[in-house]
């Protein structure tokens, strides 16, 4: 039983780690939600912007000036704590990787591997909150946003809702605390 919960919580935090790589690196954190018939389909993420037609299929991609210009807020946020969440993330996997029982390093000290265990999992709970935070902070900003367009009834012809990789993010991170929690509660 000592054996199984690292094993699970190692293959949750594996699936949830490579869903906050995927929400860092994708596109598609706001998308455009018009009630009317579109010709094109609009996302703007962390790193670019796109836009599909809708008729073709045909999908352009215009990346930001640069990492370091003039952002706003939510994305230079956004950034900085997904890529600290999917560090740290890494880091727990591979010591908890060389924290449970099948793996043959120090074998023979199992001690020390409950405390790599729960090492990690430490680790993979802060990397799991600044998950959390980048991708709930970067959710209200967009809500917010939308909130305020609406209050002072403006209009821009588009308006943008939460997109997928906005949820992949809130999902990984969720998925990530719940594997540390597995890790540092249950194994004491």
């Amino acid at each position: 039983m000592r054996s199984a919960s690292p094993m699970a919580a190692f293959g949750l935090a594996a699936l949830s780690a490579l869903f906050l790589l995927l929400a860092t690196c994708t596109d598609c954190w706001m998308v455009n939600a018009d009630d009317s018939l579109e010709v094109s389909h609009k996302c703007r993420g962390l790193w670019r912007e796109c836009v599909t037609n809708m008729q073709d299929g045909v999908r352009t991609c215009d990346q930001y000036d640069s990492i370091l210009a003039d952002h706003p807020v939510k994305i230079v946020v956004t950034r900085a704590l997904l890529i600290t969440a999917d560090l740290l993330a890494g880091l727990a996997l591979i010591m908890l990787l060389l924290g449970l029982d099948c793996i043959t390093f120090l074998e023979g000290d199992h001690p020390l591997k409950m405390k790599i265990c729960y090492g990690a999992g430490v680790i993979l709970g802060i990397g799991s909150i600044l998950g959390l935070v980048g991708s709930v902070w970067y959710a209200v900003d967009v809500y917010l946003e939308r909130a305020m367009l609406v209050s002072h009834n403006i209009f821009l012809g588009v308006h943008y809702d939460f997109g997928w990789s906005c949820w992949l993010g809130m999902a990984g991170s969720v998925g990530c605390l719940v594997a540390s929690v597995l890790l540092t509660c249950c194994l004491c």
